[in-house]
C-alpha cells in the first residue's frame, strides 16, 4: 500500500548567518591542506551554506587532504615504494575526506543525491529513498 508523499528533494540551502566572506586559511594547516582550503572554499562561500560552526570540519576535511597530499608527495620522492603503514593512513585519511566531502556537497554524488527529486511513483519501502 502507498501512502502519500513528501518531497523527496534534500538539499542543501542557503542559511540566513551563512559566512559571506571566507575566513583566513589557518595558519596551522599544512601547505596540501591550505591549497585545498583556497581550493574550496569560495564554492562553499558562494553557495551561502557555511556558518562559523561548520569551519571545523571544513577545517578537518582540508587536513584530511593535505595528509593524503602529503604521503603521496613522500611516496614519489622515494622512488614510488609503498610503505605499507604509510598507505593504511593515506586509505583512512581519504576515507574520512570523502565522508567530510559529502557533508558539504563537494562530491558529484553527494550533489546529486542533495539536489535531484525522487520519483513520486516510487515504492516507499525501498530503504534507500531520500526523503
Amino acid at each position: 500500500m502507498k501512502s502519500a508523499k513528501a518531497s523527496k528533494v534534500l538539499s542543501l540551502t542557503a542559511v540566513a548567518d551563512a559566512l559571506t566572506k571566507a575566513p583566513p586559511v589557518p595558519g596551522y594547516l599544512s601547505d596540501f591542506a591550505k591549497a585545498e582550503w583556497r581550493r574550496v572554499m569560495p564554492d562553499l562561500i558562494a553557495k551561502r551554506i557555511l556558518t562559523k560552526g561548520d569551519l571545523g570540519g571544513v577545517e578537518e576535511y582540508c587536513i584530511m587532504r593535505g595528509v593524503i597530499r602529503e604521503i603521496e608527495a613522500e611516496r614519489k620522492s622515494s622512488g614510488g615504494a609503498i610503505d605499507p603503514r604509510l598507505f593504511g593512513i593515506q586509505n583512512r585519511a581519504a576515507a574520512t575526506a570523502r565522508q567530510l566531502a559529502s557533508e558539504f556537497g563537494l562530491t558529484p554524488t553527494s550533489r546529486q543525491r542533495m539536489g535531484v527529486a525522487g520519483d513520486d511513483d516510487a515504492d516507499t519501502d525501498n530503504p534507500l529513498l531520500i526523503k
